[in-house]
């Protein structure tokens, strides 16, 4: 489709008028095929490295993103930025890497975005620092633009019970005070992480990805969909596809990360038992947004919001079990009907988080992920 008008898109400086024939000819050099005086330039950011499985499926998940972006009527570039895996730099020197390297992933997306003059963005990213980097990048700029989680990773099975990277940590701990064998730790230490994808608790990974959808900044499911699922091909190629409608419908992140955005994901990340990460995160997301939100609104949400989670590692289930549940969908649409949450909030959907959700119909199996025991105590209507 070529119904964007340039002459009002950021790319207008590398496409338009016979002046920027050179500027052209550096992209068709790169195998670009489509029409440059028509189509919108769409960054497709993801932080790729082959160090750990939390990071090692985005490539893939990529190549769908950009056969959405093409398919609605864009013209996508890759883009591979830096990442930090917690569960490797944490307890030595190179935790001191893993906060700044949040910083550096949203500098390096602004300096390709601007550096090429590019019109949108889908950000796609693994782990803990990864994403509210994207998704700071996005609110930095201000262009349209949708996160992707790269999706949690499988458990093992040990022994008869499911088993996460938590549990090898617990085992040292076992094996310090001689109640497991060094033996039966090296068993876990090569199981515990069978599949592509980021932590399997509800971790920072999974709680900002659940972030990201209440928020409104990512299609609905798919912050627990897990990362080998084929169904994340469609989900990355839907994605592609609705980054170029944003474009259309003139939505940008900001439009969207309100203030009372930013008041949803806090309800959400204490209702759920979020990683504490996340009162790092959004005061710096919304500080991109220009926003006043800081660690007492989070601290005052808090207190007023039931714990409903039975969620590691403070309760039972895994991000598996969520998703087998309803996902974070479910959660929301729990949320919203106790009167937690604001539903007029818009979407990259284009529709309110109340719209998103007004159909679905919360499964039984949900209730055993969460102890929605807590709503009726504290005078809650579910």
């Amino acid at each position: 489709m070529t119904d964007f008008d340039k002459h009002r898109m950021p790319c207008r400086h590398v496409t338009l008028g016979d002046e920027k024939s050179p500027n052209r000819s550096m992209m068709h050099g790169a195998g670009v095929a489509g029409d440059l005086d028509t189509s919108p330039l769409v960054g497709v950011f993801h932080t790729f490295t082959d160090v750990s499985p939390c990071n090692i499926s985005l490539r893939d998940q990529a190549v769908h993103v950009r056969t959405g972006v093409t398919i609605a009527g864009g013209i996508p570039f890759e883009f591979n930025t830096v990442s930090v895996t917690d569960g490797i730099a944490n307890g030595n020197a190179g935790m001191k890497s893993s906060l700044v390297s949040r910083e550096v992933i949203a500098d390096s997306v602004e300096v390709a975005m601007r550096g090429h003059s590019l019109d949108a963005m889908v950000g796609i990213a693994g782990c803990d620092k990864n994403l509210p980097a994207m998704m700071m990048a996005m609110l930095r700029l201000d262009v349209p633009a949708i996160f992707l989680y790269g999706g949690p990773r499988f458990p093992a099975l040990h022994r008869g019970k499911d088993m996460i990277l938590m549990d090898v940590f617990e085992a040292v701990g076992k094996v310090t005070n001689e109640e497991m064998s060094q033996d039966e730790l090296l068993e876990m230490e090569r199981a515990a992480c069978p599949t592509a994808g980021a932590c399997s608790g509800q971790s920072t990974a999974s709680t900002m990805a659940a972030v990201s959808e209440v928020m409104g900044l990512a299609l609905p499911e798919t912050a627990f969909m897990p990362a080998i699922w084929q169904q994340r091909s469609v989900l990355a190629r839907h994605t592609g596809e609705a980054v170029l409608r944003l474009i259309r419908e003139g939505i940008t992140p900001r439009n969207i990360a309100t203030l009372k955005a930013f008041e949803n994901a806090a309800t959400y990340v204490a209702a759920t038992g979020g990683s504490t990460n996340s009162a790092l995160h959004l005061p710096a997301m919304a500080h991109e947004a220009g926003i006043d939100f800081d660690l007492h609104d989070i601290g005052r949400i808090a207190r007023r919001t039931p714990h409903i989670a039975n969620l590691r590692p403070g309760g039972k289930y895994i991000a598996k079990d969520v998703f087998r549940a309803g996902g974070a969908p479910a959660i929301i649409k729990l949320l919203l009907d106790a009167g937690l949450l604001h539903g007029h909030c818009l979407t990259v959907t284009g529709k309110t988080l109340a719209e998103n959700h007004a159909v679905l119909v919360v499964h039984p199996v949900c209730k055993l992920v969460l102890r929605v025991g807590a709503f009726e105590a504290n005078g809650l209507n579910t």
